[in-house]
This record gives structure tokens, sequence and C-alpha cells, in this order.
């Protein structure tokens, strides 16, 4: 009389629903984005950012221990520097804050977990932005790829294992695989940020990497329109074409259809970027009592993985591992 109860019957018990549940989240599927700040003695507290800190070299190589005791295969890093300048000249430098923790990783750690280092100049800049200014104050596209080759050449010397460059400079992708290849260093891998939405999430990330774009302005003319997917679509082949390894759509949830997109046209493993405010706002909710927050956070991270995605990097990393462990 009722055949809709053939469904609902398998939702009767935790264990029933476990049985026949489409999507499997795991501490396999999380990277866990870390900050590591140059000068400091022990870890400073993000305030936008609850629970999340910048490191010291140190306290990284700590919290990757135990990421990877939790399962969690692979980290990002972000540099936070004492001193920044117009060229972002510290994001190439050997001695630079990411690559001196790439070393201390791969050191304590070897192969057992997955080194990646966002590639990008706007921790490193006193202006702010993504990459060299022209005169007239415009981003420099094509010299700014020179900058990208040589910090590609710089994390893969320190040992990295993946690449991620986020700028969204045309041909970055090209730029970074031709320099990593001539300098021996082709099995690393490139992670591109190939849909990056000039989104309204980003603010707490500014905070944690200290950077205010000069003059108010924003990286509208590089990275996507919010409006757009046919767009995201291009640039994710063309990224593809000119050699990557792995994609990543950048923010998530408010872009689900776009990894689905990029999901059902690609076969590369795909990322997807679960971003600070998508994080921050659970967090503040759940800090004011309307949520509760850890049911909230899998419930965003399992639609991540529903939406198509592999990998998911987000700062709910720990949190998620050690429910899931």
């Amino acid at each position: 009389m009722f055949p809709q109860r053939r469904l609902r019957r398998l939702r009767r018990t935790p264990a029933l629903r476990r049985m026949v549940a489409e999507t499997h989240l795991t501490p396999d599927d999380l990277i866990a984005p870390l900050f590591v700040r140059e000068g400091i003695d022990e870890p400073h507290p993000i305030g936008s950012l609850p629970g999340v800190v910048q490191h010291t070299v140190a306290s990284a190589v700590r919290e990757a221990g135990e990421l990877r005791r939790l399962g969690v295969p692979a980290v990002i890093l972000f540099g936070v520097p004492e001193r920044k300048d117009a060229e972002g000249t510290g994001a190439s430098d050997p001695d630079g804050i990411v690559q001196v923790a790439i070393r201390a990783l791969k050191d304590a750690h070897g192969d057992d977990l997955a080194v990646i280092a966002d590639l990008c100049l706007d921790e490193y800049t006193d202006h702010g932005h993504c990459g060299l200014l022209t005169p007239s104050g415009e981003v420099d596209n094509d010299a700014t790829l020179d900058r990208y080759a040589e910090v590609a050449v710089a994390q893969a010397d320190a040992g990295v294992d993946i690449v991620a460059p986020s700028g969204m400079m045309d041909g970055q992708v090209a730029a970074i695989r031709d320099a990593l290849d001539e300098e021996e260093f082709a099995e690393v891998a490139i992670l591109a940020y190939a849909a990056k939405y000039a989104s309204a999430l980003y603010g707490p990330f500014r905070e944690a990497v200290d950077v205010e774009i000069c003059g108010g302005g924003d990286r509208k003319g590089y990275q996507q329109d919010p409006a757009n997917v046919r767009e995201s679509l291009e640039e994710v082949r063309l990224d593809v074409a000119e050699g990557a390894d792995l994609l990543m759509v950048k923010p998530a949830l408010a872009y689900l259809d776009v990894i689905a997109r990029v999901r059902a046209e690609h076969d590369l493993p795909l990322a997807a970027y679960h971003v600070s405010g998508e994080y921050a706002m659970i967090k503040a909710a759940a800090a004011n009592g309307w949520i509760d927050g850890h049911l909230v956070a899998m419930e965003h991270l399992t639609s991540i993985k529903r939406a198509g995605a592999d990998l998911i990097l987000t700062y709910l990393a720990r949190e998620a591992a050690e429910a899931l462990a």
C-alpha cells in the first residue's frame, strides 16, 4: 500500500543508514591548511578562525604529526613572513618560512605525510596582490609567471610533494610545469586552483596571513566571477591542457554546482576548498547556540564529497578526523 516505505525501512537504525549510505567521508579525504609564521616563539590564535593558529615551524611539525596519527594524509602550507616587499621575495627565498617548514615536515614525517605548498605572492608582497604590479598599479600577468616559476623551484628544492598555484594568472600551470621539469623536479605535482572565485568568504584567511590589498583594491580582475560557471569550466580545461595533476574548486559550498560540473567533465583528482568564511560561520553560529556546530560541519563536508570532490581542504580537518576515527 505504501511503496515509499521501502526507502524508509533502510533509514530505521544507524547501522542500516551506514550500510546504504551513498557518500562516505573518511580522514583520507581531508587536507589540513597550516599557517606558519616567521619570527614567533609560540602559536598565535587567529581571532576570526576559532581553534586555528599561526604556527611556529616546531608546532606545525607537531600538529602535522597529530593529523597523520588521525589518518589525514596531507597538509597545505601558507607562509606569514616577517618582511614584505613589492616583489614578494620571501616566497622564493631558500630560507623563507615555507621552505623552512617544508624541510622540517619532510625530515619529521617523510613520505608518510604529503606536503603541499600554496604558491602565490600575496602573503609576501607589500601591496597584497597575487602578482607583480606594473608602474600603473595593474597586475603584470607575464612578469608574475617568472616569479611563480622561481617559487615553484624553491619549494621543490625544499622537498615539497605538490605545489598549489593559487594566484589565477593566465598560463601559471604551464610556466610552473616547465620550470619544474627543466630543474629536474618532474616528480613534483601541481594542484591547480582551476576554478577560484572572487569570493567574499576569504576575510578570515586574510587575517590569518596578514594580507591587505593596497588602496582598498580587489582581485576581481583575475579571480573568477561568482556569476559564471561556463567560464570556470573553460579555465579548468586550460589548466588540464597545461599539465595540472589535480584540480581545485574554491570556495566549496556556494559552488557545489561547479564541483559537480568539473567532476562530470574531468577524471583528474578533484579538490574543493572549504574556505575560512565557511568555517568561521559555523563556529560563530555554534558559539551563539544557533546550530549544532559539529553536526553542521560534518554535513558541510559530506555535501562537498557528495558533489564530487575527492579531497577537501578544510580547517575542520582535525575535528572531522577525530570524529571519524
